[in-house]
């Protein structure tokens, strides 16, 4: 058996319970197309083969694949880096198989969870749901509420583009190795449609990443740089960063699309 390894951040799930409670939240359907991040030693892949159409993989630990591809040989192996692989090109049907929309599913290295989480709501149309094994402060930002200590750039971004369950709790215990922090069950949903375009996605981002670099400070202090007009928003220049939520945003980036150009 291959030893967990510290660089890829490895805690290989062990708890049957636990893989069952995924399983359920999961409920993999026979027409399915599932994705798994990082499939370890197996244990999650084991509760989704043979339950859906086609289950594809990425695992960085090139040890792990032989193992992976003699237990599930139907299984569509990836071996690589999945900050690294062409997500577009990984997600994307073609004549043989026209269904566009995966099921994603993973047990994610607490380091790559919020850059991993970026480049799969990127894909948006090709990705139907979304179930993660998050550190629980992690999880708990994603689905957190304004003027909350866990509301905060992230929540903005994620609930812009998805909506966002907390599962359920996962303790230590349930890996080896056990990690030094509580884990969470999580289920992102993507919207089946955005707001705006990508231009206003970007100036979303642009917008909340600029306010929550000094989120105690008034809006009107925080959003300096972009010479708002506030009597042109619903929003008060009064109220710090983390008391806003998304559609509060959402309009300053609008605002800051619709201005004549030589305001800029």
């Amino acid at each position: 058996m291959v030893r967990p390894r510290k660089r890829f951040g490895q805690n290989f799930l062990h708890d049957e319970v636990v893989l069952q409670q995924i399983q359920t939240a999961v409920s993999p359907k026979v027409d399915d197309w599932i994705f798994e991040i990082g499939p370890g030693q197996g244990a999650l892949t084991q509760q989704l083969y043979g339950f859906c159409e086609r289950l594809q993989a990425v695992e960085i630990d090139r040890d792990l694949i032989p193992g992976l591809r003699a237990r599930y040989p139907k299984l569509e192996l990836v071996s690589g880096d999945i900050l690294r692989v062409d997500m577009a090109q990984l997600l994307a049907s073609d004549a043989q198989h026209p269904q566009p929309a995966w099921r994603v599913v993973g047990n994610l290295p607490y380091n790559l969870s919020t850059p991993l989480l970026g480049r799969l709501l990127a894909q948006h149309g090709m990705v139907k749901d979304m179930h993660f094994m998050l550190q629980k402060e992690v999880a708990e930002r994603l689905a957190a509420v304004p003027s909350t200590k866990a509301w905060g750039r992230l929540s903005v971004m994620i609930q812009y583009h998805c909506s966002v369950e907390l599962l359920f709790d996962v303790a230590p215990e349930s890996f080896t190795p056990a990690p030094a922090v509580q884990s969470s069950v999580v289920r992102l949903t993507p919207h089946a449609s955005l707001a705006g375009g990508p231009e206003l996605t970007q100036t979303l981002e642009r917008c909340v990443a600029l306010a929550f670099q000094q989120r105690r400070k008034r809006l009107s202090n925080s959003l300096k740089a972009l010479a708002l007009d506030f009597d042109q928003l619903p929003v008060d220049p009064g109220a710090r960063p983390d008391q806003l939520g998304t559609q509060e945003y959402l309009a300053i980036a609008q605002h800051l699309l619709d201005r004549p150009t030589s305001q800029d």
